[in-house]
């Protein structure tokens, strides 16, 4: 029972971090049908970002909680004007292009700010600095940070924001109405360039938090660290059903718990054949379960007529 209930907290602050990432796939493909697969490079930008802000500041005297805001807003503006140029360079021009295009595009991207990454911060792993003293709670055998908590609560605060935003504000309304139809959208004086745009730098802004999130928990950086964990992501954005915001949300808690617990019991399944380290193929055992399946996701996918 302990062990089960690490896991599940392990597993809640892992999915809170995966369902960020997810958000920011799911508003894109919700609105113009891009898997946006730079966006895994994007998260690990905003944390190589937020690390040098940390580290240049580390030694001025301010308040170690200061210079974490101030690492984490500098992340967020920097992805947001990196998502910002994505979309206006990469992928407006290709907009009516065959869907494989963008697409292929996009790898392209990643493996472009993967290469600029390990030219600004090298290729070794960095210690991400700590700014907040960790302190250990104990609940029934199981044990939690003050930094879990952090990234649980704030990681809600952002979808319950996100979610206002896109249901009760003119953006959200005009990004919804861009989702569903783009001709008609138009017609009634939507901006769609702006909408589309938009999409790309909350997207960016969430993977900006959600890197900053990784960093200080894991407290290390690398330039490959988006890969994985847009791979995570994506598949967590289709377990909930891509497209569906609710969806992304959910799909990303789920699969966080699902990969604890994994990592949790695999050595007890397998006889010890296997370790905890194998906890990888549990995100990707998920998307083909999924795909075989239950293509649309657990809530369904929401695409509307882009053409």
């Amino acid at each position: 029972m302990d062990t089960l209930l690490q896991q599940l907290i392990n597993g809640l602050t892992l999915g809170a971090v995966y369902a960020l990432v997810a958000l920011g796939y799911t508003m894109v493909y919700g609105i113009i049908g891009l898997i946006n697969f730079a966006h895994g490079e994007v998260v690990m930008i905003g944390t190589m970002v937020a690390f040098t802000i940390i580290v240049s500041l580390a030694g001025s005297g301010m308040p170690p909680l200061l210079i974490l805001s101030v690492g984490l807003l500098i992340a967020v503006v920097a992805c947001m004007v990196l998502g910002w140029g994505l979309e206006r360079v990469a992928y407006r021009p290709l907009r009516h292009a065959p869907r494989l295009t963008p697409l292929i595009t996009a790898i392209g991207m990643s493996i472009v700010l993967q290469n600029v990454a390990m030219i600004i911060w090298g290729r070794n792993y960095i210690t991400f600095p700590p700014m907040i003293e960790k302190q250990i709670y104990e609940v029934a055998g199981a044990s939690f940070t003050n930094v879990q908590v952090a990234i649980v609560v704030l990681a809600a605060l952002v979808m319950i924001g996100l979610t206002y935003l896109v249901q009760r504000t003119r953006m959200g309304m005009a990004m919804r109405a861009t989702a569903q139809n783009q001709h008609v959208a138009q017609l009634m004086g939507v901006d769609i360039d702006r909408v589309i745009a938009m999409a790309f730098i909350i997207g960016s802004a969430l993977g900006a938090l959600a890197g900053c999130m990784v960093g200080s928990y894991y407290e290390i950086a690398h330039y490959q660290m988006g890969f994985m964990l847009g791979l995570k992501a994506f598949t967590a954005a289709v377990l909930g059903g891509i497209g569906n915001m609710a969806g992304a949300m959910a799909g990303g808690l789920l699969l966080g718990i699902i990969e604890a617990l994994g990592a949790g019991y695999i050595g007890d399944l397998t006889g010890n054949f296997l370790g905890s380290h194998y906890q990888d193929i549990f995100a990707f055992m998920v998307l083909i379960v999924v795909l075989m399946f239950r293509p649309s996701g657990l809530f369904g996918e929401r695409t509307g007529d882009r053409a």
